[in-house]
């Protein structure tokens, strides 16, 4: 399977570098720089914000064993909130940046919403969730990337900050926009802590970003959120970090065509042609007794390690006097959480447990729920084609994909192959965009025995200012 998986990512590689040739833009153009407050007439000093939404419709195939709003289903239909967000930040000197973000988070018609909400009322179930910083960061440039007397880039740069932050390391997708990503969404387990000891893939931390020539580095040093699981089964590592020791985390890139801004942490999921860059990078995520088990009755703790490898390809070329672009992603992640450590979840999930259900159960319990991540390895590759289009003066384009992930788990004696297929709808670019997808996931009702898939199909309406 991995040969398989390689092949596919080195002739991907070998077609992309074949085709190259520059063209056009990843937002629309008559957005410009979206809603900004320039401070002085340079245009240097400035606040900006952003904002965005991305609405799901879905029809869900759910793990057996389901109740939803307390009625067995074995299908769903809903409409709901995945981000409602804005993001506001401040160039206040040359050197000194200031940026938060903030908003909500996967709101159903069951679930999402403000805490202790449930029943029926003025706070029922999934109503009124409570808005949220994802970030808040302070930042001061010791070397700055383009020499302020020539003008001219500098080999070396350097910035320093503070907060919680979204400068994590690990991998590309880790620090993944939510705004271009090619796919409808990210696959979940490139955040290997996500609202476990850490806050929706955030930490307090102190970070240093920068480059030196084409290489851009990210490390940062954090402290993670309390975690308290008490260890139930033998051999079996769980989420508990006592006193909390330091998780560190970096990620080096190579950009070996052109070279990408680090600005904001956030990684572009697709440039729609806008730049030739082939991008090659290593990560690491790490911390000290993060984890503890039970051996032999006695309570053990184990150190997290993950690593990652990495390589991200965007690049346009024409078909005759027609203008294309060829995204594509491949990753492979090693993660060591302690012994069978596994963790099993779902976007968005509806499910709960029908007590009176007498059939197989899958092991990653009720609603669209799956083996998301654990001790073991993840191989996951995405590829997608922009479409040229129709008409000289026609903004609509297609953007077809696909994307695979292989998961070899300590946990489970059987690996399983998930599935997306889809396409983006681009109105205006980014800005406005419908996305399609059909997922398939395996059902496993056994460490060692998988009935079948199961199948979620996905429109979301996404618009970004």
């Amino acid at each position: 399977m991995f040969r398989r998986f390689l092949g596919v990512s080195l002739f991907s590689l070998g077609v992309c570098l074949f085709i190259t040739q520059p063209v056009k833009a990843q937002y629309a153009p008559e957005y410009n720089e979206g809603l900004k407050i320039n401070l002085n007439d340079k245009d240097d000093y400035y606040i900006r914000f952003m904002l965005w939404n991305q609405i799901w419709a879905r029809a869900t195939e759910q793990n057996p064993g389901t109740l939803v709003n307390g009625t067995p289903q074995d299908r769903s239909f809903d409409i709901g909130a995945r981000r409602l967000r804005m993001l506001a930040m401040a160039q206040l000197s040359p050197r000194f940046m200031i940026m938060t973000h903030f908003g909500i988070n996967s709101q159903t018609f069951v679930g999402g919403g403000a805490a202790g909400s449930g029943g029926t009322g003025n706070y029922g179930a999934g109503k009124k969730p409570g808005m949220f910083f994802h970030d808040f960061t302070s930042e001061y440039t010791l070397f700055p990337a383009v020499n302020a007397y020539t003008g001219q880039r500098n080999k070396f740069s350097m910035t320093l900050g503070a907060g919680i932050h979204y400068w994590m390391g690990l991998s590309r997708m880790t620090m993944a926009s939510t705004t271009n990503f090619l796919t409808l969404d990210s696959p979940g387990f490139n955040f290997p802590n996500v609202d476990q000891s850490d806050q929706f893939v955030r930490m307090f931390g102190i970070f240093a970003k920068g480059k030196v020539d084409k290489l851009e580095y990210r490390v940062s040093v954090n402290k993670p959120f309390a975690t308290n699981l008490v260890p139930q089964e033998e051999n079996v590592a769980v989420d508990n970090n006592g006193s909390s020791k330091p998780y560190v985390g970096g990620y080096f890139e190579y950009q070996f065509l052109d070279q990408e801004s680090n600005t904001l942490p956030f990684k572009v999921g697709s440039y729609l042609g806008q730049k030739r860059v082939f991008n090659i990078g290593v990560g690491f995520n790490a911390q000290q007794d993060g984890t503890m088990s039970l051996q032999n009755g006695q309570y053990k703790s184990h150190n997290i390690a993950i690593m990652s490898g990495d390589m991200f390809i965007d690049l346009p070329f024409n078909v005759g006097s027609k203008d294309m672009s060829l995204t594509s992603y491949t990753v492979a992640y090693r993660y060591d959480y302690g012994p069978n450590y596994i963790r099993h979840s779902g976007t968005m999930n509806l499910g709960s447990n029908d007590p009176h259900y007498d059939g197989p159960r899958s092991i990653s319990g009720p609603g669209n729920a799956r083996p998301m991540m654990g001790t073991g390895d993840i191989y996951y590759s995405q590829a997608g084609l922009l479409l040229p289009r129709l008409g000289e003066q026609d903004k609509v384009r297609l953007q077809p994909f696909v994307a695979y992930t292989r998961k070899n788990l300590e946990a489970l004696q059987k690996g399983g192959d998930y599935w997306d297929f889809g396409s983006n709808l681009l109105i205006q670019q980014h800005n406005a965009k419908v996305s399609f997808q059909y997922s398939l996931r395996p059902n496993y009702i056994a460490t060692d025995r998988i009935d079948g898939n199961r199948g979620e199909f996905i429109v979301q309406f996404q618009t970004f200012l």
